[in-house]
């Protein structure tokens, strides 16, 4: 158990947290009528700097958070990038072989930043393939799943030799309880993330994470609300709900339905669901939201593939028949419901009317957007030991990206096909940033509750003071880069 999964230190801790910023961040000023604490001084001096750069999910960056939070009480100072820190901190992605090569190239680009900072790999790239890791010159440091979680695992000289400490599949422990930072909440941030369950259980023959992150576990009701209650009181204005599966939320008798109802009358703000597996919409969680004015419309609803064939092989737990009803239930029963969707193409043994079902299968869907991803085997996957042998062949690079072009056209399409339908009408827009546009007007950018990003115009100068608040729009037309815009209204 890792200290910040402990509810009563954390009490302890949290009191005590603003007055070690105060001693340890805070630069000394000099008056001359006052003696200098030359103790104080060295302290000030002393003061450590860590640095992270996050890569993938959203629960990765839940995590960062979570790290960061325990340098912080342990009296480190978040670094900017502009100073030379003393630990730099890459928090790794694997979901595909692309993730990979990001990984690779920000941790050398990191190296080469800050020469003499200790570099440290952390995360599930880390976790699958330490030894890659390690043959890039200059890294100290290779932290799996659960080891980046306790900061004494971080600490050891620049020069000494590359520091491992890997987990072997099947012994993780508890989820760790983890969420966005509330000592030092960036100015201006509206949205925070809230892990709530961690691993998965599901064996989808093409993924890696449950060999990156173990089965699925769930983080204790009562820590999830105590984190809700944090972010809350730190002024983000609205909760997103992460974790690898989180439909597979279990707390004692609290699944996630009952999670959100404690949520929904225990915070101020609004509520989002992250990404959702199909075979776990069930009535009763698309009713809870449809009577709540806190939990979002909004779904991201991974799809995969529009093939049953194709379905059958990736070991997914729903057919397109069952996708189709679980989708349409939802945006039937839930007023202005917006559901994204993932699709793969190119999987292995996919054919040509394996892609041209999925493509009419998915023209046919009332979804707001599509999020399309060329297949990449993965080390130590079913699919993986499935093409080795030869039982599924790979499909040829450029019919992938030829098929991966004709998806992405359909996804602008389904994209235009939403925006349209809000055209005329009210949403309410949480404002993130506000900048200054043309003649004498301020636009405020946010996102609407079903996820649409919006811009707002106004000619006040109020407006500046709208960030981080719910402002009503009437949306008038689509903008560049697949926004919409519109007005302020009362």
């Amino acid at each position: 158990m890792y200290p910040h999964c402990n509810s009563s230190t954390n009490q302890q801790l949290n009191k005590s947290t603003t007055q070690q910023i105060n001693n340890y961040l805070h630069p000394i000023t000099y008056h001359p009528t006052f003696p200098i604490d030359c103790m104080m001084m060295k302290k000030v001096q002393d003061v450590k700097r860590v640095l992270i750069r996050t890569l993938g999910c959203k629960l990765n960056y839940a995590e960062t958070s979570a790290i960061l939070e325990d340098f912080v009480k342990q009296g480190w100072e978040i670094s900017t990038g502009e100073d030379r820190p003393d630990l730099v901190i890459i928090h790794t992605c694997a979901v595909t072989g692309k993730a990979e090569q990001k990984s690779r190239q920000l941790i050398r680009k990191m190296i080469q930043s800050y020469p003499g900072s200790r570099i440290v790999a952390v995360g599930c790239y880390a976790q699958l393939q330490p030894e890659r890791l390690e043959r890039i010159e200059g890294i100290n440091g290779i932290l799996g799943s659960e080891e980046k979680f306790n900061t004494a695992n971080y600490i050891g000289e620049a020069e000494s030799k590359v520091q491992r400490d890997i987990l072997s599949r099947g012994s993780f422990g508890d989820a760790v309880a983890a969420h966005s930072l509330v000592t030092e909440r960036a100015s201006g941030r509206t949205r925070g993330f809230l892990k709530i369950q961690d691993g998965c259980d599901y064996g989808c023959a093409y993924c890696a994470i449950p060999i990156a992150r173990g089965r699925s576990r769930s983080v204790p009701l009562a820590d999830v609300l105590d984190g809700a209650r944090r972010l809350s009181e730190a002024g983000y204005r609205e909760i997103v709900l992460t974790g690898v599966n989180i439909a597979d939320y279990r707390s004692g008798r609290a699944g996630l339905v009952e999670l959100l109802m404690e949520l929904d009358g225990f915070v101020g703000c609004r509520i989002r669901i992250s990404s959702i597996e199909p075979d776990v919409l069930s009535d009763k969680l698309i009713e809870t939201v449809a009577s709540s004015s806190r939990i979002m419309p909004h779904f991201h609803l991974p799809l995969q593939s529009g093939s049953d064939r194709i379905l059958a092989a990736m070991r997914r737990r729903y057919t397109t028949s069952g996708y189709r009803e679980r989708l349409l239930r939802a945006v039937s029963t839930i007023s202005r419901c917006a559901i994204g969707a993932d699709v793969v193409t190119g999987y292995p043994g996919e054919s040509e009317a394996d892609f041209q079902k999925a493509v009419s299968f998915i023209e046919a869907l009332p979804v707001a957007y599509l999020h399309v991803f060329p297949c990449s085997v993965r080390p130590g996957t079913l699919l993986a030991k499935q093409v080795d042998s030869g039982e599924r062949g790979m499909v040829s690079p450029e019919e992938v990206r030829s098929r991966s072009r004709r998806l992405l056209a359909l996804a602008e399409r389904k994209q235009h096909e939403f925006l349209d339908l809000s055209i005329g009408h009210r949403l309410e827009v949480l404002v993130e940033e506000c900048h200054e546009g043309e003649n004498g007007e301020y636009v405020l950018s946010g996102y609407s509750e079903n996820y649409l990003r919006v811009n707002v115009r106004l000619s006040s100068d109020r407006a500046r003071s709208m960030v981080g608040k719910e402002v009503p729009a009437l949306i008038e037309k689509k903008g560049g880069d697949l926004n919409l815009e519109g007005r302020f209204v009362t």
